[in-house]
This record gives C-alpha cells, structure tokens and sequence, in this order.
C-alpha cells in the first residue's frame, strides 16, 4: 500500500513561526515577477525568442529561489539514482504523483541540471487564473487540463504545436496516474484493473494512457527522451506545508532515461509500454519501501546548492 503520510517531527511550531516570513516573502515576490511577466508581453511583437528566454528566466528565479531556502535554510537534499542524463535534452518526464512535495522535489532535480526554467507541468484548469502560480504558468505555456479529454485536446493540441513550432526547451512533467495517491484510489485502481484483465499495483495506481500517446504524438521529433522518475520518501509522504517548514531533509529520485527513438510507434504499443513503466515503478517502490533504497543501482550525487 501507499506509504503513511508523514508525521511532522518534533519543534515543528518553532519551524512554522520561521517559515512564515519566506512564504509571505516568497509570494510578494511572485506577483511582482507576474507584472515583469506581463510587461514582457511587449517584446512579443519584436522578438518571441525573447520573450520565451525572458519568462524562463523569471521561472529560474523564483522556482530557484524556493530550491535554494529549502538546502539553505532547512538542508535539503536529493539522493539520485539510476541513469545520469544530460542536461540538453526535450524530455517527457513521467512522474510517480503522491503529494505537492513532489513538484519541489523535481525542481532541485531540474536545477542541479540546469534545466529549472525550462520546466512545464500539466496543470490543473482550476489553476489557469489563480495569482502567482497559475498565472505565472499561463507565461511558460504549461498545458492546462480539466480531465475530460474531449474538452481538453484541442488546448493542448495547441499548446503542443506553439512548443514545437517555436522549438521552445522544455522538461514537461506528467503525473500520469491522473492523481495523487492514496490507498482508497489504489483500491480503485486495482478494481478496474481486474476489470480489464490486468494486473494490480501496490503502491502506484494504474496510469492514463490517453494523454500519454497524445503527448508523444503532439510533440514529435521535438522530444529527445521520456525519463521515468520514481519519488521515494523518508518515514511518511509530506505536505507542501510539512516541506516548507523544514520537516523533508532527504528524497530518494531514481531516473531511468528512454530515448524517443526506442520507444514504439504505434498508440497501443505505447499505451502497454507506459503500462509496463508503472508496473516496474511499483516494483521499484516495493523494494524501497522494504530497504531504504533503489535496488541495482549506484548513488549518483546528493543535490548541492
């Protein structure tokens, strides 16, 4: 079953009264970046080069600058294992999806790979018009989704065709079980899956292959790779509260990398090779939850600032 959620340690007030500060510091300073990000809209007409390198710029900062609190000021680290990737590459990135720390944990990621401004997330519509996050995420053209793939495709569709027509970089993350986990949903997932005649999950649930086929055929030869990425947490699954306030010291982020080019070709071949990823993701997990680490692999690098 999926891991217990966290319980915050103990000084935990001591840590929340500290935080505040950063929040509200932390925040201030995104709507600020959000005006820059709307005068931006001003380089548009000249150059959207320009505007593109300009917003990404504003993303590094900001998404950066949370990186940067939480090694600093709480001593945050990833442990990485598996497959060391280059740092020039388009990528899908498949994600195992469990709470908010799992969108921090993969910016220190893409940041000690020099990829943090070029991130993109599926988001949630709801998001779209939200102060701050969502509509600094309108500026990085991250596609929006309202689950309902006959209401969502020609939007995407669209976002998929500026990423590619403009060639934009881009590290695009996909949390393709559609939701966070939790035992209840497990459950869920696994009565359909014996349903469909097929196997049943421990600790992921079973993902929506849909959106993946879409994306692969979307952007094309704009994409180098899929990295799988397993998150493993320590004790319990955090809040984004329980992260912000210093309770998350180390993460466990193992990457297995796929070049484009290897993967098949045909949608139903694709959605049973994504199947196949989560099935092995929950037998990765399997053995983390049982040992504390990864199996078969060595430590590749602890995240520095």
């Amino acid at each position: 079953m999926p891991l217990a959620p966290l319980k915050s340690p103990p000084g935990h007030l001591g840590r929340s009264l500290l935080a505040v500060p950063f929040v509200a510091a932390g925040f201030g300073s995104l709507l600020v970046l959000n005006v820059a990000q709307v005068a931006s809209l001003l380089l548009v007409p000249f150059s959207r080069p320009a505007y593109r390198r300009f917003n990404a710029a504003i993303a590094n900062l900001w998404w950066g600058g949370c990186v940067l609190t939480a090694e600093i000021v709480w001593g945050f680290r990833l442990v990485l294992t598996g497959d060391d990737v280059p740092e020039d590459e388009n990528v899908l990135i498949v994600a195992n999806h469990q709470q908010m720390p799992d969108i921090t944990t993969l910016m220190t990621w893409a940041r000690s790979k020099g990829r943090l401004g070029d991130l993109k997330f599926f988001v949630k519509h709801a998001l779209k018009w939200v102060p701050g996050i969502g509509w600094g995420m309108q500026f990085l053209s991250c596609p929006f989704l309202r689950r309902d793939w006959t209401r969502d495709r020609r939007r995407v569709e669209q976002t998929f065709h500026t990423l590619v027509a403009e060639r934009i970089p881009m590290w695009l993350v996909s949390f393709a079980e559609g939701t966070r986990v939790t035992e209840a949903k497990v459950e869920a997932s696994n009565a359909w899956a014996r349903e469909q005649g097929l196997a049943t999950t421990r600790h992921v649930l079973l993902p929506r292959t849909k959106g993946f086929v879409a994306t692969l055929d979307g952007l094309g030869d704009h994409l180098d790779a899929v990295y799988d990425v397993t998150i493993g947490y320590v004790d319990g699954v955090p809040t984004l509260w329980q992260f912000i306030t210093g309770a998350v010291r180390r993460v466990h982020v193992h990457v297995r990398r796929f070049r484009l080019r290897d993967l098949p070709a045909d949608a139903d071949a694709r959605k049973a090779w994504l199947l196949d990823l989560f099935y092995d993701k929950d037998a990765l997990l399997d053995t983390y939850y049982r040992t504390g680490t990864f199996p078969d692999t060595v430590e590749l690098a602890e995240s520095v600032a």
